[in-house]
């Protein structure tokens, strides 16, 4: 007889009284993550973008030119629009109003038949009515053919039909709402996370202007860009030095799919290319930018070759090596994409990728024709990468046997662990060999790996492929971590799913902190959106007030703890390196899982993360002088 895993228990008691058959409004609140994708801060902020996004369809079909956002004190959102406003009448051959049926059911909406709507950011449809789900409260006004009318709901239910309650001078769409506390961990919206996604959509939509006030601190933006995504990448490119002046932009259509992309180079050795598909980040890529890849690596080769950069003997740029320095945006709307999850991060249409390749191979062609001297700029650029991944292969061949990071030799520095299964395996880079002792020492050697690492690690973000591949600390990062030639994860053979940096809590430790966040970012992103990467939190301070001791980790828990010991006598020590903590004690703040703080690093926002990265770790002294000079006075604690 079969068994039941779990329960240990014969499954003969499978009955039909055991199917539950759930209303859609149900099953979203049973499992929220379907469609939002979590109910942390991540999800908490999708619900205010699918509002958006429906204002942005709006816009899409030239029907919408402001959407503004407002955070409330009691962090409830509201998003109004002058886009045309729901319809409030009855469906044909139904009982229910357009309005109610697209606020209750997951697949009601103008976005499927395509005359509404030739082009929509919502591709499932579920937007509005995932958002009424998931929120405690819920008001929306339309206003639409001289009238405003209103409806209310509570998670997800309505509180009463559809009222009229004035006139109207204009059309539009106001929805606010608050998110359910019993759903999500936590409702307080980020304002600057708001602000990049706002300033994005303004990027992505030119002549579309996207307000956001945040009435807790009295704050308020506004983003409006005429020139659209070619704007977008000078300002990507503002700390760096640009190859040459202007950014390309290519704009046409091929069948039913509007294609705009703008690019320009740089002297960096990073590639910066951000994909999107109807106003949403496709974070993982997809078909377009496949077809942007491909067309961009033929073309330079064709120009390079004819115009004799290339001789008939020599081998053809690499992609590698044409994107080195390349700053890229990819914009295309089409009228029924296809997404991988409701979140949207791949683009899936294959026949895109032919489109993408046409518009480029024509239009950049045609641009580096008609560009002699910037053509001339960019093929040397490439040239120049080409040369520094010869050097990068030649390193390799004399640093690992066989030229494979694979089969070198583990670091001999590396404590490793028993356990082989990779998932319950974690790695603790730690700074210093002092503190890497006291952390092999007090380590739970079954799952915990310790890799000690010397002084600070190479500045990526200013160093030339051949260089990084000859620093010792970051080969012996990369060889613990099984990467594979290139330095990139092979997520397949990862030895360890928790990677955490381990470093001081002074201002040298900061600083290796940043320089290894720099690292994974620009050449191990995969660890980070994979959810592998983490930050350990050493103890600040340890309060000893008699026989009681406390560790503290931040400047507000002091405060906390020392007020409550009120004048009880106690003594502070300050904790600036880990080498300070005997084993056990690092043990017991910072490793041992059942009492540390671990956070986990994510990436919220790539465009912000590349701008920031080239900020503070770029080659360009005065925009890194200028962010301290603006920062100096929020600066609260530094050591010196």
């Amino acid at each position: 007889m079969a068994q039941d895993k779990l329960s240990n228990k014969p499954n003969n008691d499978y009955r039909a009284e055991d199917i539950q058959i759930l209303d859609e409004i149900e099953a979203v609140r049973l499992r929220p993550g379907m469609y939002i994708g979590s109910t942390d801060r991540g999800g908490l902020h999708q619900l205010l973008y699918e509002i958006v996004y429906n204002s942005i369809d709006e816009a899409l079909a030239g029907s919408c030119d402001q959407i503004e956002v407002t955070i409330h004190q009691d962090n409830s959102i509201t998003v109004v629009d002058n886009g045309r406003g729901i319809p409030v009448d009855i469906i044909p051959d139904t009982d229910i109003t357009a309005l109610q049926a697209v606020m209750t059911h997951l697949h009601a909406g103008a976005k499927f038949g395509g005359t509404a709507y030739h082009i929509s950011s919502g591709l499932h449809g579920v937007g509005a009515s995932v958002v009424n789900a998931l929120s405690a409260w819920l008001k929306i006004e339309v206003r639409r053919e001289g009238k405003t009318y209103q409806q209310e709901y509570q998670r997800g239910i309505p509180t009463g039909d559809i009222e009229l309650i004035g006139d109207a001078q204009d059309t539009g769409t106001k929805v606010t709402f608050l998110a359910d506390e019993l759903i999500f961990e936590d409702i307080d919206y980020d304002f600057n996370i708001i602000c990049q996604r706002l300033r994005e959509l303004a990027f992505l939509n030119s002549g579309v202007e996207l307000a956001v006030r945040d009435e807790r601190s009295n704050v308020e933006k506004t983003f409006y860009f005429e020139g659209g995504i070619a704007t977008l990448i000078s300002r990507l490119n503002k700390n760096r030095t640009v190859i040459h002046p202007e950014p390309i932009l290519l704009k046409d259509s091929a069948n039913s799919t509007a294609i705009e992309i703008a690019l320009q180079y740089n002297n960096s050795p990073i590639e910066s290319t951000f994909s999107f598909a109807n106003c949403v980040s496709t974070r993982d890529g997809g078909s377009h930018l496949t077809g942007f890849r491909s067309a961009l690596t033929r073309v330079l080769n064709d120009y390079a070759r004819n115009n004799k950069f290339i001789k008939d003997i020599e081998a053809n740029l690499t992609g590698d090596d044409v994107r080195e320095g390349l700053v890229a945006v990819i914009s295309v709307k089409l009228p029924q994409p296809q997404f991988e999850g409701q979140t949207k991060a791949k683009l899936g249409n294959p026949e895109v990728k032919s489109q993408v390749e046409f518009v480029v191979a024509n239009g950049l062609s045609l641009y580096l024709e008609q560009h002699p001297d910037d053509a001339r700029a960019i093929i040397g650029r490439c040239l120049i990468a080409a040369k520094a991944r010869e050097a990068a292969r030649k390193a390799r061949e004399l640093v690992f046997k066989k030229s494979s990071f694979e089969i070198a030799v583990l670091p001999g520095k590396l404590a490793d662990c028993s356990e082989k299964d990779p998932s319950l395996c974690e790695l603790y880079l730690v700074e210093g060999e002092s503190a890497g002792g006291s952390a092999k020492q007090g380590r739970d050697r079954r799952f915990q790996a310790i890799l000690p690492l010397k002084g600070k690690i190479l500045n990526v973000e200013k160093a030339t492929k051949d260089k990084i591949v000859q620093h010792e600390e970051i080969r012996a990062v990369v060889t613990a971590l099984r990467a594979n030639t290139d330095g990139q994860p092979d997520l397949s053979k990862l030895r360890y799913h928790k990677i955490i940096l381990m470093t001081d809590a002074d201002v040298d430790g900061a600083h290796i902190r940043t320089l290894l966040l720099t690292f994974f970012h620009r050449y191990m992103l995969e660890l980070i959106t994979h959810g592998y990467l983490y930050l350990a939190q050493p103890p600040l301070y340890r309060i000893q007030a008699g026989k009681q001791s406390f560790w503290i980790y931040s400047e507000q828990q002091k405060e906390e703890v020392l007020k409550q010991l009120g004048n009880t006598k106690s003594e502070i020590q300050r904790y600036k390196g880990l080498g300070e903590m005997n084993p056990e004690q690092l043990w017991e703040t910072t490793m041992n899982p059942e009492t540390r703080t671990l956070l986990k690093v994510t990436l919220e926002d790539a465009m912000a993360a590349d701008h920031i990265f080239t900020l503070l770790m770029g080659p360009e002294v005065a925009p890194r002088k200028s962010f301290i000079q603006a920062h100096a006075q929020s600066v609260r604690n530094l050591d010196i």
